[in-house]
């Protein structure tokens, strides 16, 4: 397979065209539903079946009969507000549903999911100066209990005929773009980034014509913003043998991040590979291995008791399962401008269908 370069660029007009599409749609923990369904429909083509658990995570299957069986993974959903009390006025009071920035908040447009449909409205926050004239003297500060959405009613009862009730789930406006430099922006990258990487291995192995010794299962997990919760279902159905996880991981050459405690890693120097007690440091040291061969930049960075994704699930689930973490360097995580690096998409798209062609039931991962 080429090596990935702005000459000659791995991804397709389709697969960009999916990319957009797929990150402006809204996935939110728990109602990943619609994302789903737009992710199904691109990768059925590249697989051999399909399914879905209850909870609505999906995957592709490659070798489905295969008993020996291979995941990669990543997550399907978004972080996202809860409505949680409409006042008299017609202002809504919300509840975070995933670790969403209560500090980006303030004057952000978004989408209220309510039962007849998306509706508009705004974060309202006080202007300057009536902030400035505080009796006290102190500007307030945005805490999730002063937040409040306004959708242009005037009672509960307008909020509540536009299909707006208690419980729907809100998720912020903004969606892709391009920067200079081959930097792209969007809100969900994490991880639906990861969604669109484990889609464009499975098109590389199908359009190369590769045969695979094992059965591939290309994971799209839900919930795994609020404690890995779909991974953790999908791995005790899928009994893998090997898990090579993708998600993002911190750019730490942004002011107000400390490179002491977050490591050193840059958007557009390549995936970030990651030491800790859930990474198999066998099949980690493949990984390596592959990326050094293949001429892919690696950057490495350390984890502590858990790796804080999906990684963790797989890990430690069933008997144990040999699983490594192949992350991608994200600037603003959390925001409604995650950054990130085409060049760094690409060679982790690479380092995944590199590290599969290398991989067998007879590969030793064995400790001892």
């Amino acid at each position: 397979m080429a090596k990935a370069s702005k000459e000659k660029s791995i991804l397709t007009n389709k697969s960009l065209d999916f990319l957009r599409t797929y990150i402006n749609n809204a996935s939110p923990v728990g109602f990943e539903s619609s994302g789903q369904r737009l992710w199904l429909d691109y990768i059925k083509s590249y697989v051999d079946t399909t399914f879905t658990d209850p909870y609505g995570t999906a995957v592709g299957v490659i070798n489905p009969k295969a008993t020996f069986k291979v995941v990669i993974e990543a997550h399907a959903d978004e972080i996202s507000w809860f409505v949680n009390y409409i006042t008299a006025e017609g202002l809504i009071y919300l509840k975070r549903n995933g670790g969403v920035d209560h500090q980006i908040a303030p004057a952000q447009r978004v989408f209220i999911h309510g039962k007849k449909g998306a509706v508009k409205a705004v974060f309202g926050w006080p202007a300057i100066h009536t902030r400035i004239g505080n009796p006290d003297g102190k500007e307030p500060n945005p805490k999730v209990d002063n937040l409040f959405l306004d959708c242009g009613a005037r009672s509960k009862k307008e909020v509540e005929d536009l299909g707006v009730h208690i419980g729907a789930v809100v998720t912020y406006q903004d969606g892709y773009d391009e920067l200079a430099h081959d930097y792209w922006i969007g809100r969900a990258f994490d991880n639906r980034i990861g969604g669109f990487m484990i889609a464009e291995v499975a098109r590389l192995l199908k359009e190369n014509k590769k045969s695979l010794p094992f059965g591939l299962y290309v994971v799209n997990a839900v919930q795994e913003e609020i404690g890995l919760r779909g991974a953790e279902m999908i791995a005790r159905r899928i009994k893998p043998d090997i898990a090579i996880i993708t998600d993002v991981t911190h750019d730490t050459t942004t002011p107000m991040i400390n490179k002491i405690i977050e490591g050193d890693v840059a958007c557009g120097k390549g995936p970030s590979l990651a030491y800790g007690p859930a990474v198999h440091n066998k099949l980690l040291q493949i990984v390596q291995d592959v990326a050094e061969k293949k001429d892919i930049p690696v950057q490495l960075r350390t984890v502590s008791r858990s790796t804080g994704t999906d990684t963790d699930s797989f890990a430690y689930a069933n008997d144990g399962c040999p699983s490594v973490l192949i992350s991608i360097p994200l600037r603003y995580m959390h925001t409604t401008v995650e950054m990130l690096h085409k060049r760094d998409v690409e060679q982790t798209i690479q380092l995944m269908y590199e590290t599969l062609l290398t991989l067998s039931p007879k590969t030793n991962l064995s400790y001892l």
